[in-house]
């Protein structure tokens, strides 16, 4: 797990470089789907046509991940910057290309066993403040 965790940190970091930051990248694993991540992401630089950045998106992970590690992601979810959960969650954890582990909480009202939030932050906002 260590080396998709690395693997996506460094993707992340990637991806802010040219074409700007996220306001959320994040790996979550949800209860009713064990073993399988939804990586869940917000930017303002997300295009209009949600297919074309979700083609970007998924070019970026078969470039960067083996094909064991591809097989555990379940979906890219792409979340509006307007999402008042997303507000909330940038509130309660405010990390920048730093990842941290959540356990057991509810996101997007789903029920998270266990997440890494590699990027949470508003645009804009202060990337050195952590809260967990």
């Amino acid at each position: 797990m260590k080396e998709l965790i690395d693997k996506l940190r460094l993707l992340e970091t990637e991806i802010s470089q040219k074409q700007g930051d996220f306001s959320l990248f994040a790996l979550l694993l949800r209860e009713d789907a064990p073993n399988r991540w939804d990586l869940v992401a917000s930017a303002s630089w997300f295009w209009s046509d949600k297919k074309k950045t979700l083609d970007y998106i998924a070019k970026k992970l078969r470039s960067r991940l083996t094909s064991d590690e591809l097989l555990t992601l379940s979906r890219i979810v792409l979340i509006e910057e307007s999402n008042p959960t997303l507000h909330a969650l940038q509130e309660a954890y405010r990390v920048h290309h730093t990842p941290i582990e959540v356990r057991d909480c509810n996101l997007f009202g789903l029920q998270i066993q266990r997440g890494y939030i590699f990027t949470s932050r508003r645009n804009g906002s202060d990337s050195n403040q952590i809260a967990t």
